[in-house]
């Protein structure tokens, strides 16, 4: 089997997998948005600054130019960051699968 087929697969899968996780997904985003916002507004930061904050924290890059001083923004950021672990996790997995998939099927 030539490689873009192997691609075609692998999307295809992938757009499968994630079509059946889709609620998941959109439920841990608007989760990461809604804490983001929260934290934000606690700590008198922009809308624009809030959510850049917790997806820069939802995905464990954490740059550190915005920190959270409160300690309920603080647990409110460890959640943005288990919320985040979680939705990689999931994307992460759903690869996994679609590539397993896609190269069993080619091997047959």
């Amino acid at each position: 089997m030539n490689s873009r087929t192997l691609r075609r697969k692998f999307a295809a899968g992938l757009r499968t997998g994630l079509r059946v996780v889709w609620p998941i997904l959109s439920a841990l985003l608007g989760l990461i948005v809604g804490l983001g916002l929260l934290v934000g507004w606690r700590e008198n930061w922009s809308i624009e600054e809030s959510i850049y904050f917790a997806f820069v924290s939802g995905l464990t890059i954490g740059y550190g130019d915005l920190a959270p001083k409160l300690l309920l923004t603080r647990v409110l950021a460890i959640l943005i960051g288990v919320c985040g672990v979680l939705l990689t996790a999931i994307v992460a997995a759903i690869a996994v699968k679609a590539l397993t998939a896609a190269t069993d099927s080619s091997e047959k």
